[in-house]
C-alpha cells in the first residue's frame, strides 16, 4: 500500500478507536505534507512523503531531546509517542554493522583518506540511505571511521 493511503487508513483507523495521540500525530503528518504539496505546487510522490516523515521524525527527535534537558517529562513522553508513530512510516532502518559497513564501502569508492573528504563521502552515502538511517548517527559513524585512517 502507497504510503499516502496507509497514512489515510491509519488515520480514518485512529479515528475508530479513539487513540488520540495516535490521530493527532498523524493528522499533523498529514497537514505537514499538505503545506509541502501546497509550497511545491505539486503532489508529492512516494520519496518526497518520505522526506516529509523523515524531517518529521528528525525534529521530534531534537524535541524530545530538549525536553528530556529541561526536564520536562509530560513533553518528552508525548514526543517519544509522536516519534514511535511516525516510525512506522520510514523503511526499516538499517543496522549499525549494516551502516558502517555500507560507510566503509563508500569511503573506499571515493578514495578518502582524511577528514577533509567527508562531504564526498556524505554525498555519496546519504542518497543511498534516505529514510533508512539518521543523518546524525551516519555523520558521528562517517567522523569515526576518518580519524581511524
Amino acid at each position: 500500500m502507497a504510503l499516502r493511503e496507509q497514512l489515510e487508513s491509519d488515520i480514518k483507523d485512529s479515528m475508530r478507536s479513539r487513540n488520540q495521540s495516535r490521530l493527532e500525530t498523524l493528522r499533523f503528518l498529514k497537514s505537514q505534507i499538505q503545506l509541502v504539496e501546497k509550497n511545491q505546487l505539486k503532489e508529492l510522490d512516494e520519496a518526497g512523503l518520505l522526506d516529509v516523515v523523515a524531517k518529521q521524525v528528525k525534529e521530534r527527535r531534537e524535541s524530545l531531546t530538549m525536553f528530556e534537558q529541561g526536564n520536562r517529562s509530560d513533553l518528552a513522553e508525548r514526543e517519544s509517542i509522536a516519534l514511535e508513530i511516525l516510525q512506522e512510516y520510514l523503511p526499516e532502518q538499517l543496522s549499525q554493522d549494516e551502516l558502517t559497513n555500507l560507510i566503509k564501502k563508500v569511503i573506499e569508492e571515493v578514495g578518502a583518506t582524511t577528514s577533509s573528504d567527508k562531504g564526498k563521502i556524505m554525498g555519496r552515502l546519504m542518497p543511498q540511505i534516505k529514510g533508512k538511517a539518521d543523518g546524525t548517527q551516519v555523520n558521528t559513524i562517517v567522523t569515526e571511521l576518518l580519524d581511524l585512517l
